[in-house]
């Protein structure tokens, strides 16, 4: 496809800017972390030096990006050469759909945010046990139907792209995009009713968490024939971790520790161990079913926004008694315990 001017300016000013000195100092630090041998309570890398833009940056409306695959581009490399220029950011960028990207496959509705307010996408719950039943039925769905093909396609993009730019190759991470996780896609499909069926008929929700994991496998190994899963660290968002996946378990906090244990836990192990392990994202309340989430042997750490909603105490020594880390942490001294190692702290 042809590429905007403003689009290859990026590209050529991003691939002159990288310095691999400074580059590798920072993936040796994130190494040095995830191997056990920093020595401060709170990790936070820096880069040497950096770098600011030799290109006037634009502002890029999602809801522009969405329909426009030079603009979701151009997008996510003008967020890249701000990484670039601030001291904490790892350097990736992501097919950038928002949430719905796997409900989208089982046809739920899209819906856009208003342009005024920028922000990503999502799909509507269908909220109707019936058309869960009938996507039961049809199995697993076509993975470039919804916002699949467009996620696929970026990633065909950059392969291409990128191998043109030696330095952008190596250094830049085309992470792997919002797939959530089974618990997350089945509520956002299903909706509220999902939880009344927990209790009513649970081998139901079962199968439907079933076909959600099979279909996110599938996805995530058609995304990896694209962009195959680096030696080393991951990237997701703008942390290095260890193993590919960063699966998101929003939805669990609706949960007792009981029900993640049932609902949930399976079929995320299940991922861990298939795709070589990696780290989870929650938001809301997880201190109460953290013990059991840090016995996931390949879950190697996990990425919470929200930690005044949580006992973190308890969130703390969960972790350093599993021997887990905590990435992408909020500076919040607050929130340390003097008696037990903080993990990861970013920006």
């Amino acid at each position: 496809m042809e590429l905007s001017s403003y689009t290859l300016s990026l590209l050529e000013d991003i691939e002159r800017r990288i310095d691999p000195e400074v580059e590798d100092d920072y993936i040796r630090q994130w190494e040095s972390f995830w191997a056990g041998e920093r020595r401060e309570r709170i990790f936070r890398p820096e880069r040497l030096r950096v770098s600011e833009p030799g290109v006037k940056l634009r502002d890029i409306n999602i809801n522009d990006a969405i329909g426009d695959m030079d603009l979701m581009l151009a997008s996510e490399l003008t967020s890249l050469s701000k990484k670039l220029a601030s001291r904490g950011q790892a350097l990736g960028i992501r097919a950038n759909y928002g949430t719905g990207i796997m409900t989208s496959l089982f046809g739920a509705e899209v819906f856009m945010m208003p342009r005024e307010n920028n922000t990503l996408p999502t799909t509507r719950s269908f909220n109707d046990s019936d058309k869960i039943r009938e996507i039961l039925e049809r199995g697993m769905p076509s993975l470039s139907g919804g916002f699949g093909g467009d996620v696929l396609r970026f990633g065909e993009l950059c392969k291409e792209l990128f191998a043109k730019y030696p330095k952008i190759s190596k250094y830049v991470q085309v992470y792997h995009p919002d797939a959530q996780g089974p618990l997350d896609i089945a509520e956002l499909l299903w909706g509220s009713e999902m939880f009344y069926e927990m209790y009513d008929e649970p081998d139901f929700v079962h199968s439907a968490l079933r076909l959600i994991t099979d279909t996110y496998r599938a996805f995530l190994e058609r995304w990896y024939s694209i962009i195959p899963k680096r030696d080393g660290l991951s990237l997701h968002w703008a942390v290095l971790h260890r193993g590919a996946l960063m699966i998101r378990l929003d939805s669990a906090m609706n949960l007792s520790p009981e029900f993640y244990d049932e609902f949930s836990k399976p079929y995320d192990t299940e991922l861990f161990r298939h795709f070589g392990g990696g780290c989870m994202h929650f938001c809301g309340r997880g201190d109460h079913y953290i013990e059991s989430l840090c016995e996931i042997p390949e879950m190697y750490g996990f990425n919470m926004s929200q930690p005044h909603l949580n006992d973190m105490n308890k969130v703390f020594r969960a972790a350093a008694n599993a021997d887990k880390r905590i990435v992408g942490f909020p500076k919040a001294d607050e929130f340390v315990d003097d008696g037990v190692p903080c993990g990861v702290v970013h920006g």
